[in-house]
């Protein structure tokens, strides 16, 4: 891989279980969650630019160049660092916008994780998750990059060792706005905390699957078509629905037990993200 050019991975990853435990005066919600990154995800290329520039070589269908999180993410590593250097991005999209998978997010955590190398930033993951909170609440679990326990808004984590798993994810035919189910006055927001210990023996659910599934029935058709085969939930703030399944072998047999119709897909879980050794290597 060349340190003028980067071919990098941004993985999916999904809430195992999402509860509001609170909300803050400024009106951010309070979470508790636990997130596992998956073996598929978006694909970036990055070339750097000698003159300072920061372009998107392909639009993104229905986000302006202003709000692309990939771009977003260079001109922030360009403001926190102070590099001269520039960087073409070309997104290969995956995973579905709006499908509570964090893919926006991801792709920007990658562009960080591979321009702090690209550019010779040296910033450490600490600092790299401080700058990335301010693009979305699960941009620092992107560069924590393993799975983990998360809590306040997002910018909270503790490693988190989870059992080897594969998961089918549903995609319904909707695009969900995170905003608009944080938004929802029937969303409940007083469960009580969890702690580490008792995951993943005691109760959990996702808080805004009922709002979500009472404003998008797909998703709910989704859930009740999955959870034939086990405990199917949303992950996010949706529209994606996962089952965990113990093997590959498992999760291949529900995906051909599901309609025709149904866009699904199995994928891995993985302990660490893939770029995580090489964005650190060059330190």
């Amino acid at each position: 891989m060349s340190l003028a050019r980067a071919r990098v991975f941004a993985p999916a990853k999904i809430n195992l279980f999402l509860h509001v435990v609170g909300r803050r005066p400024d009106g951010y919600h309070l979470l508790q969650s636990a997130f596992r990154l998956l073996d598929r995800g978006d694909w970036l290329q990055l070339s750097v630019r000698e003159d300072g520039a920061i372009l998107r070589s392909n639009p993104l269908e229905g986000v302006p160049e202003s709000a692309d999180l990939c771009v977003r993410a260079a001109r922030l590593m360009q403001e926190k660092s102070g590099v001269r250097l520039g960087v073409e991005i070309a997104l290969e999209k995956v995973l579905p916008m709006g499908g509570g998978l964090g893919g926006g997010s991801s792709d920007a955590a990658s562009v960080m994780l591979a321009l702090n190398r690209l550019w010779g930033i040296d910033a450490d993951r600490d600092t790299l998750q401080e700058w990335g909170l301010s693009l979305g609440a699960d941009v620092p679990f992107f560069i924590f990059g393993e799975s983990a326990w998360v809590e306040g808004v997002g910018e909270r984590m503790q490693p988190l060792a989870l059992e080897p798993a594969w998961y089918v994810v549903v995609e319904p035919p909707v695009s969900v706005p995170t905003a608009e189910i944080f938004a929802a006055e029937d969303l409940t927001r007083n469960t009580e905390p969890a702690i580490i210990a008792s995951f993943p023996a005691g109760p959990t659910r996702n808080d805004l699957q009922p709002v979500a599934c009472r404003r998008h029935p797909a998703i709910q058709h989704a859930i009740d078509v999955l959870s034939g085969f086990g405990d199917a939930r949303m992950s996010g703030s949706g529209a994606c629905v996962f089952l965990s399944c113990s093997s590959e072998e498992s999760a291949q047999a529900v995906l051909a037990a599901l309609p025709a119709d149904m866009k699904a897909w199995a994928a891995a879980g993985l302990d660490n993200h893939p770029l995580q050794e090489w964005a650190e290597s060059g330190r």
